[in-house]
């Protein structure tokens, strides 16, 4: 018998977090990892995506800062910017989950952008609450209350 297993994913201006629980609710993996810089720009009408790299905030703004040097749009950096930890949350999801909707929390997850590309980069159904800001909250508002 094949244990479910459920994944979901909180970018945050500076932290990505995913979590992969099982059918009662368990967490079976836990990810962490930091964008670096803040996401939470504009660019859904961006005409390309350049590569900036995540892995250290140095390194991108210096990219960043070439960028403009070079006279990319602003949009264009933006998504960028966004593809960029899009490529890496992809990659963190698809180490623990390759199957099955994902629900998308935090922050970020009201940016149209972001849910665009990681929906479009994992090929699968992102689902974002009401307030996923207020998600991680909630549940240790839950978890309190299955204390009482």
């Amino acid at each position: 018998m094949t244990i479910k297993r459920f994944a979901g994913i909180d970018i945050g201006s500076r932290t990505i977090e995913v979590v992969l629980v099982n059918g009662t609710g368990k967490i079976v993996l836990s990810l962490q990892a930091d964008t670096n810089f803040d996401p939470m720009m504009e660019a859904l009408l961006a005409e390309k995506d350049l590569n900036i790299s995540s892995m250290c905030t140095v390194f991108a703004e210096s990219k960043v800062t070439s960028l403009i040097a070079k006279g990319q749009g602003r949009r264009d950096i933006a998504r960028g910017l966004h593809t960029s930890v899009i490529h890496r949350a992809v990659g963190m999801i698809n180490r623990v989950s390759s199957e099955g909707d994902i629900v998308f929390t935090g922050g970020v997850a009201k940016n149209p952008c972001m849910r665009q590309l990681l929906a479009e980069r994992l090929g699968r159904n992102v689902i974002t609450p009401e307030d996923p800001q207020m998600t991680g909250a909630l549940g240790a508002a839950l978890l309190a209350m299955e204390t009482h």
